[in-house]
This record gives C-alpha cells, sequence and structure tokens, in this order.
C-alpha cells in the first residue's frame, strides 16, 4: 500500500495518495481523473535543516526552508 505522488492536468495541482492494487487515482482538489504519477524524491530533516534531492519546493528562491511556503 504505496504513496505515490501525482499531478492533477486539470487543476494542475499535486497531490499524494495511499494506493490500494489496481484502485483508480483522482484529484482530491477537482476530482479530475486526468492525473499523471510523478517521480517521488528523497527528504530529510537533520539538525533544523532541510534537505531534498528535488531541491528548493519554491519556484521564486533557492532557500530549502521557507516560512511562508511552509517548509521548514
Amino acid at each position: 500500500m504505496p504513496i505515490f505522488e501525482y499531478h492533477c492536468m486539470e487543476c494542475k495541482k499535486d497531490f499524494e495518495v495511499l494506493v490500494f492494487g489496481e484502485q483508480e487515482v483522482s484529484c482530491p482538489a477537482c476530482n479530475g481523473i486526468n492525473v499523471k504519477k510523478l517521480l517521488s524524491t528523497f527528504s530529510h530533516k537533520s539538525d533544523g535543516e532541510f534537505s531534498s534531492s528535488k531541491g528548493s519546493s519554491c519556484s521564486t528562491c533557492s532557500a530549502t526552508t521557507c516560512n511562508t511556503c511552509g517548509n521548514s
């Protein structure tokens, strides 16, 4: 029962969902079924610092922690 990450092609939101077997996935924001499975990345928090193989979650800065978007 792994958790997968998806991107909704209709409302453009990213989301995670626990998938059971061949369950059809739909976007929790708009209920759209036109979704694309994303490659999950690894991240961890150590000594108060956030590290991710994806890099910054903000598209407007290069910080790895951010009080504005909630990543800390």
